[in-house]
């Protein structure tokens, strides 16, 4: 970044910085090398249980369920149904996926909203309780969600690091292991560089962070799917967001063996007049992270983004047919989550039918982080499209 473009005043994250500061911290590396300052990569007391969460997460044939939709977005899904989105109808739908027996077989970890975290089954069981009696790793949401961002094209930035190092302490007690925070890149409004730059800086922060106390970083600069541009313009958008983030990362002496990453996959704008095939996906996508992704992180968990459950499996699948550094797995939401929403309905009668047809995409998933999936005799239901345009979350 030029120093002539960071003038007093510029918010990077959600602190306030001075023109002279800021500059002397991101054109650091510009310096001769004898005027540099080694700074040691840390993670302070928590290193090895850094390391041992991420493998646990990154282990072979389970990837991560997403229930960390805020109570508005859960809402939604329950509008979907015709249930009101209240705390008790939050709590049923959250208990029938998080007690699922089996889950742990697929599942390594699950992200959970703040509410979840805290809340109880109806016979009193904590939800992080039912998750560590299947293996599988409690994490939390810890941004607060995407506001506009001045100066830029349209863009936003995420919030949330004020009080961050607080609020990760309290979710580190209550047992999540691991945090998530989302930000987005929208291709069609540029992105601008100034977008990019915000989002590399405040996944940084929170990651180094989230470090300190005791939580692995997932980190998740999802480059949205609205557009008609091409899958080379999202590999081009994908590599310049990634190299931006990894820049900023080591700037904060981020514990690479210590963190995650949620990447969307490199995939054509979702009105693009031209769908990719799995195969294409795999290679623009492996090609991105080859070339931007250290081998030292142990884990690529994709979302799904508004892809149908079979097309997100199938695109993962494809990535697991050839050699790579990394675990290449799932952290779903929608992809996971929608033929056992819809199967519920709400009602209680219909619970075992909806825990079961998660367990089929938990599955599918697990094969397809193998590299053994077949799409033979899935339901029409799943391989329906679930892209929202300007989707909000």
């Amino acid at each position: 970044m030029a120093a002539s473009v960071l003038k007093a005043g510029v918010r990077l994250g959600s602190s306030q910085w001075t023109g002279q500061s800021l500059t002397q911290n991101i054109d650091s590396h510009k310096q001769p090398k004898a005027q540099r300052v080694s700074m040691p990569i840390r993670a302070g007391s928590y290193a090895e249980e850094l390391v041992q969460t991420a493998k646990t997460v990154a282990s072979p044939g389970r990837g991560i369920l997403a229930i960390d939709e805020s109570n508005a977005t859960c809402g939604k899904r329950l509008a979907s149904i015709g249930l009101e989105n209240n705390e008790t109808n939050r709590q049923a739908y959250r208990q029938l996926l998080l007690t699922t027996p089996g889950l742990g077989e697929y599942i390594s970890g699950s992200i959970l909203f703040e509410e979840t975290l805290y809340q109880s089954t109806t016979d009193g069981r904590k939800f992080v309780d039912c998750l560590r009696e299947q293996n599988i790793m409690p994490g939390i949401k810890v941004d607060k969600g995407l506001v506009p961002l001045p100066g830029s094209n349209n863009e936003s930035w995420c919030q949330g690091l004020d009080g961050l190092a607080s609020r990760s302490a309290e979710y580190y007690k209550q047992g999540a292991r691991f945090a998530k925070w989302r930000t987005v890149v929208s291709i069609p409004n540029g992105p601008s560089d100034l977008a990019v730059k915000e989002a590399a800086w405040g996944l940084a922060r929170y990651a180094a962070i989230s470090q300190d106390n005791g939580l692995v970083p997932i980190v998740e600069p999802e480059i949205l799917l609205d557009g008609d541009h091409s899958i080379d313009r999202t590999l081009e958008v994908a590599e310049k967001v990634w190299a931006e983030v990894f820049f900023y990362l080591a700037e904060n002496n981020v514990f690479f063996e210590g963190i995650l990453l949620k990447p969307s996959m490199v995939t054509p704008g979702a009105e693009h007049k031209e769908k990719a095939t799995p195969q294409q996906v795999a290679d623009y996508t492996l090609k991105m992270l080859k070339r931007r992704v250290p081998p030292a992180v142990p884990g690529i968990m994709f979302l799904s983004g508004g892809q149908s459950e079979v097309e997100a499996t199938l695109n993962l699948n494809a990535m697991n047919q050839s050699p790579n550094p990394w675990h290449v797995s799932f952290s779903y939401a929608r992809a996971l989550q929608n033929t056992s929403l819809k199967t519920w309905k709400g009602l209680p009668e219909n619970i075992e039918a909806a825990q079961r047809a998660l367990l089929i995409r938990a599955k599918a998933n697990s094969l397809a982080q193998l590299g053994r999936y077949s799409a033979e005799g899935e339901s029409e239901e799943s391989k329906k499209g679930m892209f929202v345009k300007g989707y909000t979350y």
